[in-house]
């Protein structure tokens, strides 16, 4: 079983997203626009329609070097 993380913050359209965790950690980096959406892990945790997952709050985005 893969476990899921809720995105809170960042870009609206990453923002309440589900998304996988692999392996559990303390951090998530998201490719997108470019660039990566950097997300660490809360202590909450909320129902989804895939069973409790655990909230990752965005913290900062960097951009990828062209």
């Amino acid at each position: 079983m893969t476990t899921k993380a809720l995105l809170e913050g960042g870009p609206d359209d990453l923002a309440g997203t589900l998304v996988p965790v692999v392996p559990p950690g303390q951090e998530l980096k998201i490719p997108h626009r470019g660039g990566y959406e950097h997300y660490k892990v809360t202590s909450r945790h909320e129902d989804s329609q895939e069973g409790r997952v655990t909230v990752y709050q965005w913290w900062e985005r960097t951009e990828v070097a062209e």
